[in-house]
């Protein structure tokens, strides 16, 4: 048995800790992506607030619950989880990474007419503060800061339940045509 097989608990996964299990389901995304280009990014956030459509896998994944969206400005929120947890023992920088890019990029999108989509270019990450299961719920708001032509930059700030900021991003996004 290796120091990691026994520090996890065995070799077999029986030991002091006892292993917890989660499942989680997702619409397929095609049909979303069939839709960029033919609806504003701003109608299409809407539609997946209604309900209309179906929110992102990724969404599902991180366990991301509520979405908001204005022109510029969408938020995001999620309760941190033990299936977030790094080795630390607190919710995991690419978790955190996540909801900062998804808050920040979709603010970008909310801008966007038919016809125009855009990818992340750079995420810019600031971790403030541990985000743990006693953190309460994480709000992640992001807004445009520029749009131009080919680019926009955005910032997203994630708060923890008592309204403190955990982490800041900026996200630089390319914005391009769909034919």
């Amino acid at each position: 048995m290796t120091q990691t097989q026994a520090a996890l608990g065995g070799s077999d996964g029986a030991g002091a800790l006892k292993k917890r299990s989660r499942t989680f389901e997702w619409a397929d995304p095609s049909g979303n992506a069939a839709l960029i280009g033919r609806r504003s990014g701003l109608d299409l956030l809407r539609a997946m607030i209604s309900g209309e459509l179906p929110v992102p896998p990724v969404m599902e994944l991180i366990g991301a619950a509520r979405l908001e969206a204005d022109e510029g400005r969408v938020a995001v929120e999620m309760t941190a989880a033990e299936f977030h947890y790094n080795p630390l023992g607190s919710v995991h920088g690419g978790v955190i990474s996540t909801l900062l890019d998804t808050a920040a990029g979709c603010a970008v999108h909310s801008t966007l007419p038919a016809g125009v989509g855009y990818t992340t270019l750079d995420l810019n990450v600031k971790f403030l503060r541990p985000v743990t299961t006693d953190s309460g719920l994480l709000r992640c708001e992001g807004t445009v800061v520029s749009r131009g032509r080919r680019t926009a930059l955005a910032e997203a700030r994630l708060t923890d339940g008592k309204g403190r900021l955990a982490a800041h991003a900026t996200s630089s996004c390319l914005l391009f045509d769909i034919p």
